[in-house]
């Protein structure tokens, strides 16, 4: 049974998405909420006029350890580092943390479906999410998705399922596990927030440590790290693969996606590849992960033909934005990591590329993607705080013949597009696959694919 939060103190903070959602939620059920965020009052405006009718104390600019005197409970927001100073001077008082997904997750009556991985989160979640209601059932997707869910709580009925996105900054603290918890792979990210793959791969890990006798955990076989946590699985397991059939799960057979959702159960087919309406043998794997995933949750095997056939690629994911003058143009600003702009690549191999890379780096290894950039792009511009770094790597690199890919190094990425439409000839893409967060010019990688988006829409 989880406690009742009703006249407890419950400090918050960090007021963003998460933050304003839980601060919200907090209110209504009783709580006395404070919150605190570093940023001041003219860059919290949009925050604080949603929260404008409620009953909170807010101290901006600064988080004092005050805040803490009489204190029952700390929720931290996703930005907010587990080592921060006033976060370890709560758990030296022994004041508990806690997040919006673990107060959900406490308090859920339904079952939950947990996803988490270093890239392909968002898109397995939808798609999981649409499988469930292919199958009949009334699915609540959210999480780190955009839709903390802890507003949705009062109208979530038992025979409802969840279908949640967890990134690593909510696990790393959390002490609840999904019903059903995938992990579909684990690549350098994060290692500005994380500073270890150790301490990154432990995070993820998390999510499978609460889990009880009846749930179930989803890996991706063709992941070295994913796999290898089998062991912190004690439950039931299910993986996928593109490699490998597997014993339960999802795999491919030639063209064919197969599923077997438990042992008692026979292979079937799923799909065929060309039925998948994303691009890239990344989201094959994606594709895959959602099958394994859904049918560890029971969805049958038809509900997930349809939704396949159904699914469109999610917005900022390459995200085909328009056509001019025959060439294409891409936004795919979640690639916020070297890994992932390497999977567009790789999904844009037959066509000429215009990269656009920059943003905040986050300290992860850049040379492969480097690599890759110079067989299959004509052209890179580097953008924002990290392109000086950026262009330096790319530009040091040539292959067999001595050929460098030209580099150009501008200050925005509204420049950047300027470039990249000179650089462009008909037949090529003009991909926005940065490479790199977006908080040295834009609130979320959100921000910077509608800014792509509006400037490429008025070329």
């Amino acid at each position: 049974m989880s406690e009742t939060l009703a006249g407890k103190r419950v400090v918050i903070l960090g007021l963003a998405r998460q933050g304003t959602a839980l601060a919200k939620w907090l209110c209504e059920v009783g709580a006395r909420v404070t919150i605190s965020d570093l940023r001041h009052h003219d860059q919290l405006v949009d925050s604080l006029d949603e929260l404008d009718d409620l009953d909170i104390t807010y101290v901006l600019g600064e988080h004092p350890e005050w805040m803490l005197d009489r204190a029952d409970l700390l929720c931290l927001s996703g930005g907010v580092p587990v080592d921060t100073p006033i976060v370890r001077e709560a758990l030296s008082r022994g004041i508990r943390l806690s997040n919006d997904a673990q107060l959900f997750m406490e308090r859920c009556p339904c079952h939950v479906i947990g996803i988490t991985g270093s890239a392909g989160k968002t898109t397995t979640t939808s798609l999981v999410g649409a499988m469930c209601d292919a199958s009949g059932r009334l699915a609540w997707v959210g999480g780190n998705i955009g839709n903390p869910l802890i507003a949705d709580l009062p109208y979530i009925r038992p025979d409802d399922v969840v279908v949640m996105e967890l990134s690593s900054f909510q696990l790393e603290i959390m002490t609840a596990s999904p019903h059903i918890a995938a992990i579909l792979n684990v690549t350098p990210n994060h290692l500005d927030r994380h500073r270890t793959m150790e301490a990154y791969l432990e995070a993820k890990a998390r999510i499978l440590d609460a889990q009880v006798v009846g749930d179930m955990a989803v890996l991706g076989l063709d992941d070295p790290l994913a796999a290898s946590l089998a062991g912190r699985a004690e439950h039931g397991i299910a993986y996928f693969s593109g490699r490998s059939p597997v014993d339960v799960g999802a795999w491919l057979v030639n063209d064919a996606l197969v599923c077997r959702p438990r042992f008692d159960l026979p292979m079937e087919k799923v799909c065929t590849i060309s039925d998948v309406n994303l691009r890239g043998y990344h989201n094959v794997l994606n594709t895959l992960a959602a099958c394994a995933i859904a049918g560890a949750a029971g969805v049958p095997i038809p509900a997930m033909t349809e939704a396949i056939r159904k699914f469109q690629p999610v917005e900022h994911r390459l995200e085909v934005v328009r056509e001019v003058d025959g060439v294409t143009w891409i936004n795919d600003s979640i690639a916020t990591a070297p890994e992932r702009v390497i999977a567009a690549l790789r999904a844009y191999s037959d066509r000429p590329v215009v990269l656009l890379l920059g943003g905040r780096d986050k300290k992860l290894p850049w040379g492969d993607l480097a690599a890759l950039a110079l067989q299959v792009c004509r052209a890179i511009i580097t953008f924002g705080e990290a392109a000086p770094m950026i262009a330096q790597i790319v530009g040091e690199l040539r292959d067999a013949q001595g050929r460098q890919v030209p580099v150009e190094q501008v200050g925005s990425l509204a420049e950047a597009i300027q470039i990249a439409r000179q650089a462009a000839q008909p037949g090529d893409v003009v991909l926005l696959s940065p490479g790199a967060t977006s908080y040295d010019a834009y609130l979320d990688f959100a921000a910077r694919g509608a800014h792509f988006k509006q400037i490429v829409g008025q070329l």
